[in-house]
């Protein structure tokens, strides 16, 4: 008797393993989703923030004018960041990307003044750009304007279609972690299916027979959501070390809604699959529990 209770303990505590193990696993596929698309999200404002429209100003336009422009503009609720560069330090630029000065042979300095104007991500697109480039022109101390149309519509279309593909992942993985770990807290379950079957006969209602089955399986997934993002944690600091530029792209902020996602990915699916499992034993009759 006390070597089929060891047995039947030893069963059970690989039965709990193996559940924590593949929840594990799941839940980092789970977090790496959440992690893409947060990353998919904020690398769009950030190619979207840095794209620039250049605002080429008049000759006549004295610098305290462009200043004062260069105000007005930053006061838009389009405008994130405006740079000033005059003329001087645009032939400084030029000369030094060139070689030589333009302006010893031409004997004027043929550079403008301008304006570097960096957009909120949410007016980087090719509707928002035609109403700003219009409004700004007609400034009079305005000559004209430069952006790369083709460019912004390129970064639009091609983050759009990577956020698409990343929501059908995530919703692709979702159903099918879903399956995984419902299948395995089902065998659990199944694995004392007349334990359920004799706790019904003896009149403990529904709500009680259940409560040990999902505390059970809550304490699974947040081990499992512990472990998970343990591994998530490991991957993202050698992300790091490889490539230190990814923490202007993800914040702290991202990471926390990662593990916090996996935490609750990890409480609910476990204790819904253990609730739905343990729901079918209780609707079966003892004939159906032997033909299983």
């Amino acid at each position: 008797m006390a070597n089929k209770r060891k047995r039947t303990r030893s069963r059970r505590g690989m039965q709990v393993v193996t559940l924590c193990i593949s929840t594990t696993m799941v839940l980092i596929l789970l977090g790496m989703v959440v992690f893409s698309v947060l990353l998919a999200r904020n690398l769009s404002n950030h190619m979207k923030e840095n794209l620039t429209v250049t605002v080429m100003l008049k000759d006549y336009v004295t610098v305290n004018q462009a200043h004062r422009l260069c105000r007005d503009l930053y006061h838009r609720p389009y405008s994130r960041n405006i740079d000033y560069i005059s003329k001087e330090q645009a032939q400084k630029e030029q000369t030094k990307e060139l070689g030589s000065d333009p302006s010893e042979f031409l004997g004027f300095n043929p550079f403008s003044a301008t304006l570097e104007i960096q957009l909120k991500s949410d007016y980087a697109n090719r509707d928002s750009l035609k109403w700003i480039v219009k409004e700004i022109r007609k400034d009079a101390r305005v000559s004209d304007i430069a952006y790369m149309e083709d460019l912004v519509e390129q970064v639009n279309f091609n983050l759009s279609r990577i956020s698409i593909i990343l929501l059908v992942l995530a919703v692709l993985l979702t159903f099918v972690s879903f399956s995984l770990i419902s299948n395995t807290v089902r065998l659990s379950v199944y694995a004392r299916r007349f334990i359920i079957h004799t706790m019904k006969l003896v009149g403990a209602s529904w709500s009680f027979i259940r409560r040990p089955f999902i505390r059970n399986a809550v304490m699974v997934g947040f081990v499992a959501a512990i472990l998970a993002n343990i591994v998530l944690g490991v991957c993202f600091y050698g992300l790091y070390l490889t490539q230190p530029g990814i923490l202007s792209v993800i914040q702290w902020e991202e990471l926390a809604i990662t593990a916090g996602a996996v935490f609750l990915f990890g409480l609910l699916i476990t204790s819904l699959c253990a609730w739905l499992a343990v729901n079918k034993f209780l609707r079966m009759t003892a004939g159906e529990l032997y033909k299983i």
